[in-house]
């Protein structure tokens, strides 16, 4: 969903905001791969949306909130959108083309070391449907810097997206990511803050850890199992026994019984890798120890199986 209902979650906040304020909900999209959530995450300063080199890494709509004295921008990381071959593929680009409705900006990413293709085409064709300004940034010019070849991508980039400002960035070591965030912010409506100035997420707890352990287990993984995997956070507790430990149980599903060896590894060692992995960061979320408890299972053919689908939460 793109609609806020700010008074919900502000709680009737007296926060005074001061004149000339800007806001604004702006969704970042592009094809799968392309530094979504790794900008995201350079934008807010923070990790909020994992990252792998497995393309169609992001699964759900997440909000990342840049809160400064003279504006607050939500932005919102979405899947990326290709052509679907499942059915978990056709709604991820659902929730795509939902994410676009009732923004105030669009920031619509290409590899620009990859090159244009006709993904980005019939994306641009999509984004040309909003009404709202368009920022057509070429990511990944870290891997360009050195080689000539920029110029007629952002020469291909204006002309695929005519009426949107094109800004070259690196998602990955930060250049031109405060320009791209003026940018964004000058073309926002005046506004008050929709969510408390230190919110930079408004992701459950349950998403987060569920979305940092699939990270964990992406780079481990090959070839087609990594679409294959889903993460459920079935509880967050803390534990009976120590005050400073915060208990995670989780239940990693795979579609087929034979995957379940290759989640476990051998004598357990991608399981147990994996997880203490996960177990670090997640220390650092919730500032406590954590006791990681995960159980692989099999829900076969998930990916296209609409029960199936909606138990895991998609």
């Amino acid at each position: 969903m793109t609609e806020l209902d700010v008074d919900a979650i502000l709680g009737g906040s007296d926060e005074v905001v001061p004149d000339g304020h800007r806001s604004g909900l702006v969704a970042l999209v592009g094809r799968p791969n392309v530094g979504k959530s790794t900008l995201i995450n350079a934008l807010v300063g923070e990790k909020v949306s994992i990252v792998s080199a497995v393309p169609g890494t992001t699964r759900n709509a997440i909000r990342g909130i840049v809160t400064r004295d003279d504006a607050q921008v939500v932005f919102v990381d979405t899947p990326g959108l290709s052509k679907p071959q499942s059915l978990l593929a056709r709604r991820l680009n659902d929730v795509v083309r939902d994410n676009l409705e009732g923004v105030d900006a669009v920031v619509f990413l290409v590899d620009v070391a990859a090159g244009l293709g006709a993904g980005d085409e019939f994306l641009a064709r999509v984004v040309a449907t909003v009404d709202v300004p368009v920022f057509a940034v070429a990511n990944k010019e870290d891997r360009v810097r050195r080689r000539p070849g920029l110029p007629p991508q952002l020469l291909a980039l204006s002309e695929l997206v005519p009426d949107a400002e094109v800004v070259p960035t690196s998602a990955l070591d930060g250049f031109n990511v405060d320009v791209l965030l003026d940018l964004v912010v000058g073309a926002l409506p005046p506004g008050p803050r929709i969510f408390p100035a230190d919110t930079v997420t408004d992701q459950p707890d349950r998403l987060f850890a569920a979305e940092v352990i699939r990270e964990k287990y992406l780079g481990r993984l090959r070839q087609e199992l990594p679409h294959s995997l889903a993460v459920v956070v079935d509880e967050i507790t803390p534990s009976d026994d120590r005050d400073d430990v915060v208990e995670v149980w989780a239940s990693i599903y795979v579609e087929r019984d034979s995957q379940k060896g290759i989640i476990i590894g051998r004598r357990g060692s991608t399981l147990q890798e994996a997880g203490s992995a996960a177990r670090v960061e997640l220390q650092a979320f919730f500032g406590s120890k954590v006791h990681l408890d995960v159980r692989v299972k099999v829900a076969k053919e998930w990916q296209r199986d609409p029960k199936q689908l909606r138990r895991l939460g998609y």
